[in-house]
């Protein structure tokens, strides 16, 4: 397991990129508190996170490379046309899934709808690079604290990532889920 900087994830993006494209497991930053991530494609991937996580039926959210891929994949209604132009944020989006052969079907078991983020955060920028989606979910397991720093990130989740995309401890919260499908806004 390696811990990078973002520096050295620019330096080394191609073997990175790579890496996350055939399934590596990595924590990395965003605009609110770090999350856990694999290739949103990748099944094995997304049943590895769901296994270190403890959370066997639970969908997870995406960061998706752009604004585009939302409006190409998921059905966007008006209000949800608003949302979208909120983003870059610290919100997670639930839209009906328009494409369901976008993603790994153990991303979320009932492929009807699919939580999405565009951090405002750097890594918004990686995603975008890699040009597929990628699962974002807290990094630590089922029903215990979130990651907001390397010293209470949980043994277990450490041990089974590849890498870990590290800028320092994070004061956020978790995202604001704002469902477009049930017309609600909560949040986490």
């Amino acid at each position: 397991m390696q811990i990078l900087t973002k520096a050295e994830l620019r330096a080394n993006f191609t073997e990175i990129a790579e890496q996350i494209r055939s399934g590596a497991v990595f924590i990395y930053p965003t605009d609110t508190i770090y999350g856990i991530g694999c290739n949103a494609l990748d099944k094995k991937a997304v049943d590895e996170i769901r296994k270190l996580k403890e959370r066997p039926a639970n969908p997870f959210s995406i960061i998706v490379p752009s604004k585009e891929w939302i409006t190409e994949n998921c059905i966007v209604t008006k209000e949800g046309k608003e949302w979208i132009a909120k983003l870059p944020g610290p919100y997670t989006l639930i839209f009906k899934l328009k494409n369901k052969n976008t993603l790994a079907k153990s991303v979320n078991q009932d492929q009807e709808t699919i939580g999405v983020r565009i951090p405002d955060h750097w890594f918004s920028k990686v995603v975008e690079e890699l040009g597929f989606p990628i699962v974002t979910t807290s990094a630590n397991r089922s029903g215990k604290p979130f990651m907001t720093s390397l010293e209470d990130l949980d043994p277990k989740i450490k041990e089974g990532v590849d890498l870990i995309v590290y800028e320092g401890e994070k004061k956020g919260r978790p995202s604001k889920i704002v469902n477009l499908v049930e017309g609600n806004v909560k949040e986490r």
